[in-house]
């Protein structure tokens, strides 16, 4: 009886260690719950798809009639950025 095997030992330890590695990441909140526009830009968008789609939406040096529904909606994008609201940056092209 003097030479008992300790091979479960091995495995409480693992599972201790899984089970502290689980209770810290369930603790953190995701991050990606978050509004990354804020509702007035919101706006801003829609009210440029408005005139998109009523065919009043010019761009901007030349003055050419927006026919791209991407184009419009950077329109507005940009438009909201320089009143400075929330939205994320401008990825590089």
């Amino acid at each position: 009886m003097a030479t008992k095997h300790r091979s479960t030992s091995g495995s409480r330890n693992s599972s201790r260690s899984k089970s502290s590695s689980t209770a810290l990441s369930s603790g953190k909140k995701k991050s990606g719950s978050r509004r990354k526009y804020s509702p007035s830009a919101a706006s801003d968008v829609k009210r440029e798809m408005h005139e998109f789609k009523q065919g009043k939406l010019k761009s901007g040096r030349s003055g050419k009639t927006v026919k791209n529904r991407k184009q419009a909606i950077a329109i507005g994008l940009s438009e909201a950025r320089r009143k400075g609201k929330k939205v994320p940056q401008k990825t590089a092209a």
